[in-house]
């Protein structure tokens, strides 16, 4: 699929976290092509947004098929999961189509699907049900009458607000006002998946199925299961007397795990997070903790994404904080300056060119400047290849709120 067809739909926090994963992948990505939505809400508002959007600012015909694809999934056999794809994109018509998972074994963290009468190449899905217990579980899976729900949809524009219209009246007024109207009114709509919107009341679902490897990353059991199963991720893990221990640490930091077995451990630069496994679902209650006790970690972001790249804090004090900055090619900074705090810039990767008070000039890879309080400044990657640079910072506030912006090709205030 060329890359103009994709789009994606996020929410403003997240909108340069997005955009820069996906320019790793493709650097000609438009950015354009991610939709903020206004809050954030459940899967069936979003999914409107995006039939709104593709149709009426677009221009796709309400015939065309869409598939929309949760963001967070392991897909293993790709070729498998595109044959699917392609299979239902030609076979759908004027049904919801659905893409549920073979079930391969009696998993309690996804929802399932009843399979009912079989027609060409897909299924009529009688009936959806909530995640279930283990006993439960092993009866849908032994029946062979049961498919996980993976959440993944494709149908065309005329067909979902018809249905949308029929049976989510709390939806159905939102799909015919402008968009303007839409927009500005989103945050009052109902926070409802599209399961709970349309499919678990629709005649016309029909599931399509897929037997490729397939994992919902929803929790750290999920990521150590795919990972270890797939040789996924490389880790700094010396194991000794341990058995069924899965280590990730961000920062590649060396682990050592001695005498213990059963347990997850991840390690994200200013936190550790150690785990029995088969308990992931309990990590909200380390989170609810952490907001009750005002703990820093809760908001504080170690990294950063700006529409000009991103940046990492490496050490953070009271009087100084080191950060790696990342910018992408042709982009740059604003023109900025601080009250509280001077900046010292070293270049260990590609070329920087720099605005510092009067003075402008070029650095190259182990080049420094230095950038005193109250000084307008501005750091640009002129080249094709990202620039990295090593950023002190030291005075007496170091927060991101003391900037002063002068000029910003991004509108930023």
């Amino acid at each position: 699929m060329p890359s103009n067809h994709i789009f994606f739909v996020t929410n403003e926090e997240n909108l340069f976290n997005v955009v820069n994963q996906i320019r790793d992948v493709d650097a000609s990505f438009e950015q354009s092509h991610v939709l903020i939505e206004p809050a954030s809400l459940n899967t069936a508002p979003a999914i409107l947004y995006a039939v709104r959007y593709l149709t009426e600012e677009i221009g796709i015909s309400e015939d065309a098929p869409i598939a929309f694809l949760p963001a967070d999934h392991y897909i293993g056999n790709k070729d498998a999961f595109v044959a699917v794809l392609q299979k239902a994109g030609e076979k759908v018509g004027d049904a919801i189509g659905t893409i549920g998972i073979a079930a391969s074994k009696p998993e309690t963290g996804y929802g399932y699907i009843k399979k009912g009468k079989m027609l060409d190449g897909y299924a009529k899905a009688d009936e959806f049900k909530e995640k279930p217990n283990r006993k439960t579980a092993e009866e849908y899976v032994t029946s062979g009458k049961y498919v996980w729900n993976s959440g993944m949809y494709i149908f065309n524009a005329k067909t979902f607000l018809s249905e949308i219209k029929k049976h989510s009246p709390e939806l159905s007024a939102a799909a015919t006002t402008t968009m303007d109207d839409f927009l500005e009114s989103f945050a009052t709509l109902p926070s409802l998946s599209i399961d709970n919107a349309v499919s678990e009341k629709s005649d016309k679902v029909i599931i399509f199925e897929g037997t490729f490897d397939w994992n919902d990353i929803g929790s750290f059991d999920s990521l150590a299961e795919i990972a270890e199963t797939n040789d996924l991720i490389e880790t700094r893990h010396i194991e000794i007397d341990s058995k069924n221990v899965f280590v990730h640490s961000t920062s590649n930091r060396l682990v050592a795990t001695l005498g213990v077995e059963d347990l997850i451990v991840i390690e994200n630069n200013d936190s550790i997070l150690i785990q029995k496994r088969g308990r992931s679902e309990d990590v909200k209650k380390v989170v609810e903790k952490l907001k009750a006790d005002g703990s820093k970690e809760v908001d504080q972001q170690l990294i950063g994404y700006r529409p000009w790249g991103r940046y990492e804090v490496l050490l953070d004090s009271p009087t100084h904080k080191v950060k790696k900055i990342i910018v992408y090619p042709g982009a740059k900074l604003s023109l900025q300056s601080h009250f509280h705090r001077a900046e010292h810039w070293v270049v260990v990767r590609g070329t920087a060119k720099i605005v510092n008070g009067e003075t402008e000039t070029y650095l190259s890879e182990s080049e420094s400047t230095y950038v005193p309080k109250t000084h307008k400044h501005r750091l640009e990657n002129p080249g094709k290849e990202i620039l990295e640079i090593i950023e002190v910072q030291t005075g007496t506030y170091l927060e991101e709120d003391d900037i002063v912006r002068y000029d910003d090709q991004y509108n930023r205030k």
